[in-house]
């Protein structure tokens, strides 16, 4: 038997597991970017500023990336699009409203994006991860049917209530990979070679996942008979990697990096290298003045010996 998707009440008014899952990822991914701002050397308040403006936006993204492909199931009643309750969000829409977001605050805060974007990767994929487990509880988001016994159980399958048949239990799936996906970025974080790696990773690891698990959902929206998610995720997958590849050429010099090392390792090189640098001046600039003064002082006293050299030819012309 499935939970009920209703977790209590209000004042009345039903509150949702799928909301408490989807605010939990929200929680959880704002601690674990205010973690790794500490890493990349933002302050953690920035974040905090990041959140109060990706959030919004990544609702409208998700809700408009939906809105536009299921257009006939709401231009009779366009209230309905103001009506999230009722579902219909996206994943791509929201990663595209949340990347607007941050395009808009790094201008703003005169910020480096691919910095942002690389602290809030992982928070991403963990905050998916998470969210999934709402479309079980929703009976949503599930597979083709699964007719052979031996592979009704989950979590390959799920029983759904609403047809009394067992479906590939995709949202499972997605939600696996998308925490083995958590791990590898978390993992890659500190070995970053440039700025935006850990995104674009993210990118290519979800998309190659999306791709495949897409093609076994019964509800994906389409562009004619393509699958709108699979054909968003074979672009994202190729401009991604070309976009990786690019940046790891060309990318700006100024970007962290000595000697193929991490970002955090080329930092703390940096700032050794310029402490170093302020000794040594400082070092030149006292060899200067004490060569000053000993010049000065060497001048003194030669003019000091030739006058005390005169006096004793005047005594002895007297003499």
């Amino acid at each position: 038997m499935n939970p009920d998707p209703v977790a209590f009440q209000v004042f009345g008014q039903n509150i949702y597991w799928y909301g408490i899952l989807i605010s939990a990822g929200m929680l959880f991914g704002i601690i674990l970017a205010m973690r790794n701002a500490k890493i990349f050397d933002l302050d953690q308040d920035a974040i905090v500023d990041l959140t109060l403006l990706v959030i919004p936006l990544a609702i409208v993204g998700a809700r408009l990336y939906y809105v536009v492909f299921e257009w006939g199931q709401y231009k009779g009643n366009l209230l309905d699009i103001f009506n999230i309750r009722k579902g219909g969000l996206a994943i791509y829409g929201g990663v595209i409203g949340g990347v607007i977001a941050g395009l808009i605050y790094a201008k703003w805060k005169k910020q480096d994006f691919w910095n942002l974007a690389d602290i809030c990767a992982p928070s991403l994929i963990l905050g998916q991860a998470i969210g999934r487990w709402g479309n079980y509880i929703n009976q949503e988001a599930y597979g083709f049917a699964v007719r052979n016994p031996e592979w009704q159980w989950f979590p390959a399958a799920v029983f759904i209530e609403a047809n009394q048949r067992w479906h590939l239990a995709t949202f499972f799936y997605e939600s696996f990979w998308n925490f083995i996906v958590f791990f590898i970025l978390m993992s890659y974080r500190k070995h970053r070679k440039k700025t935006g790696e850990v995104f674009l990773l993210y990118l290519i690891l979800y998309s190659v996942g999306r791709f495949f698990i897409e093609g076994l959902r019964t509800d994906s929206l389409y562009i004619g008979n393509i699958r709108v998610s699979q054909l968003f995720s074979a672009i994202l997958f190729v401009g991604a990697i070309v976009m990786f590849v690019y940046r790891r050429k060309h990318s700006p010099a100024e970007e962290m990096e000595v000697a193929g090392m991490s970002d955090i390792e080329s930092a703390e090189t940096i700032k050794t290298v310029e402490v170093k640098e302020e000794i040594i001046d400082t070092i030149v600039d006292e060899e200067e003045t004490i060569k000053t003064v000993v010049e000065d002082n060497i001048d003194e006293s030669v003019v000091e010996v030739a006058e005390a050299f005169d006096e004793v030819e005047s005594y002895d012309n007297q003499d």
